[in-house]
């Protein structure tokens, strides 16, 4: 048998090629995991280097504009280092050491991460800072004395809550100096925004401390600009606009052009007001120092793809595919075993039934006991359909037969072609059409080609019907032929079980039940068709007074050619094809049947099927 199939379709090879192609995009999958993750992983430690770099510059740069010296430092940089894991060092611009968080004569980094110089910096990065060049904690003379802050406190909080009562909110902001301001939501609360009635123009108004600092500012800004050999238009004045990080001084000197760019006066006179305010702080800030940062002289680690490292991602590779390899064929083989069973038991010629063996409880297995089944099943099928076959040639030959024998001897003028002769091959006709007729019903409905005619009919009107076709038939055999219908006895309307079916078709339905029940119902007996409704169906009912069927023949009741005399005999007549049919029809029509029955007291058959609204009338519509 494997022979016969192509090595690459074979399931044992599809399943090692599918499992080898799971273990290459597994180990690709991986290894590009690991690479995104590692990079991300680099790139967040390199972002949050960077940040704390910035955030030790950030402190440094700002001890360094609060103190006139380096001393003392030693305890900031040792706070740093062990908040951040690196080593951080000062040292003059000539490496003489000023503190170092490593241990003595520690080598230096080759060069120096930064320069720590709090008036000549752009690395401050205090949210709000506007930079220009002189780190804004940088105070010196115009830090305000206890009383000055104090007087100016009070100030700032009635002003607070003067513009409070104006409907302007605002907050009290300290500046490094020492001086408040007050802000708003959007930042620095400008004068215009004030509310008139709250500027009383004491807030704003430079105390003594700022007064002798910007004259003495104005003094070296003059002196630059005479070195530079700058004709003054008139006196020039300096301005403090107050901001939250310190006030910041505005030489107002001069004007701008028609262009709006300031004038050669103006442009030398910013450089002359940068160049004094560095000589005004120099005496409160420490001197310039070399910032370093890293692990001493040592280089930092990074990735190398190295020959060795290679061959050790291939031979992980190669593991991991040689594994596979191995737990896949072990698997496959198991797999593939009873598969191999179920393929040689399918090839087998359908009449030895062949079962196969179940030796797992797994999918495999299931679908073993599934096999065996179904075998089982077509055997039952077979030997239903030889026995079906038997049982219509059965039926078949028996009128052929009488009206074959009748004919021959008519031909052979032993027998006059009397009419009873005519009658009974007549008889012998109607009885063969309608064996044909039953198995030409089952065939449409076995194949799905019954046609049905539907329309709304009316319960208890389809059961006069089939009473008045049988009623003749019933009186000639002494049995009773009545309807009694629940709700169907008013006109058409509410209380009128109604059903969407093909009439002709439930006639014959019911027709062949009624038929069932004279046959078997004893003269004097009674059989009576009814209607009721129960919620969304309507139950139609047949019931007889007759011999009844025996508790272990109910379930046999509705298969083909089934007879309750087990013997051939036609006494009773009927083909065994009529509850067949009945079965079927009902089905058609989206409904069930059932039986119910004692024997020696009667039978009852149940036809449910569901109920439908009844027709409108043209003139109930217009």
């Amino acid at each position: 048998m494997s022979s016969r199939i192509p090595l690459r379709k074979r399931l044992l090879v599809r399943l090692m090629i599918t499992s080898v192609l799971i273990a290459l995009c597994s180990v690709a999958a991986t290894a590009w995991l690991a690479v995104q993750t590692t990079t991300r992983a680099i790139q967040e430690e390199q972002g949050q280097v960077l940040a704390d770099d910035t955030d030790i510059l950030r402190q440094l740069s700002g001890y360094a504009a609060t103190h006139p010296s380096w001393a003392g430092v030693q305890d900031t940089v040792r706070r740093l280092s062990a908040a951040t894991g690196r080593r951080i060092a000062l040292t003059t611009a000539d490496r003489t050491p000023i503190a170092d968080s490593a241990r003595s004569r520690t080598a230096l980094p080759p060069g120096a991460a930064a320069t720590v110089d709090p008036l000549h910096t752009d690395t401050y990065s205090e949210p709000g800072a506007q930079l220009s060049g002189v780190d804004p904690r940088a105070v010196g003379p115009y830090r305000l004395t206890p009383l000055e802050r104090a007087r100016l406190g009070k100030l700032a909080t009635v002003r607070q809550k003067c513009a409070a009562r104006h409907g302007v909110d605002t907050t009290i902001t300290w500046t490094p100096s020492g001086r408040p301001v007050l802000a708003d939501e959007n930042g620095i609360l400008p004068n215009s925004t004030v509310p008139d009635v709250c500027a009383d123009g004491q807030l704003n108004t430079l105390t003594h401390t700022e007064e002798t600092a910007v004259a003495r500012l104005a003094s070296l800004a003059e002196a630059c600009l005479r070195r530079e050999n700058v004709a003054l238009p008139g006196k020039g004045f300096i301005s403090l606009e107050f901001s939250s990080q310190a006030p910041q001084p505005q030489f107002a000197l001069g004007r701008k052009d028609l262009g709006g760019h300031p004038t050669a006066i103006g442009a030398k006179g910013n450089e002359c007001l940068a160049e004094a305010r560095r000589e005004q702080l120099d005496p409160d800030v420490a001197p310039v120092a070399e910032l370093f940062l890293g692990t001493g002289d040592r280089a930092l680690p990074h990735f190398d793809m190295s020959n060795a490292n290679k061959a050790k991602i291939v031979g992980v590779t190669g593991l991991v595919l040689a594994l596979t390899v191995a737990v896949t064929a072990l698997v496959a083989t198991r797999l593939v075993r009873p598969l191999r069973a179920l393929t040689q038991a399918a090839q087998q010629p359908l009449e030895r039934h062949v079962r196969v063996p179940v030796t797992t409880r797994d999918e495999t297995g299931i679908l073993a006991v599934a096999f065996n089944e179904l075998t089982e099943r077509r055997e039952r099928m077979e030997a239903q359909r030889k026995a079906m076959v038997s049982d219509i040639a059965h039926e078949l030959r028996t009128p052929l037969t009488n009206i074959r024998g009748w004919l021959e001897v008519t031909r052979d003028g032993i027998v006059d072609p009397d009419p009873e002769l005519l009658a009974s091959l007549h008889e012998e006709a109607v009885l063969l059409q309608r064996v044909i007729d039953d198995l030409q019903d089952l065939a449409a409905a076995d194949a799905g080609t019954l046609a049905l005619h539907r329309e709304a009919v009316r319960a208890d009107e389809l059961l006069a019907q089939v009473a008045a076709a049988h009623r003749v038939g019933a009186e000639a055999a002494g049995i009773g032929l009545r309807t009694g219908t629940d709700g169907t006895s008013a006109p058409t309307g509410s209380g009128t079980a109604w059903i969407d079916a093909d009439p002709v078709r439930m006639r014959q339905a019911l027709g062949n039940l009624v038929s069932n029940a004279i046959r078997h119902t004893p003269d004097g007996g009674t059989i009576t068709l009814s209607a009721r409704e129960e919620e969304d169906q309507v139950v139609l009912a047949v019931a007889d007074t007759g011999s009844g069927i025996a508790a272990e023949d109910l379930p046999s009741v509705f298969d083909r050619f089934w007879r309750a005399e087990k013997s051939r005999s036609r006494r009773t007549g009927g083909s065994g094809l009529g509850l067949s049919i009945v079965r079927q029809l009902v089905a058609a029509h989206g409904g069930t049947v059932a039986v119910a029955s004692e024997l020696g007291a009667g039978s009852v058959f149940t036809l449910r099927l569901p109920a439908t609204d009844p027709p409108v009338d043209g003139d109930e519509v217009r």
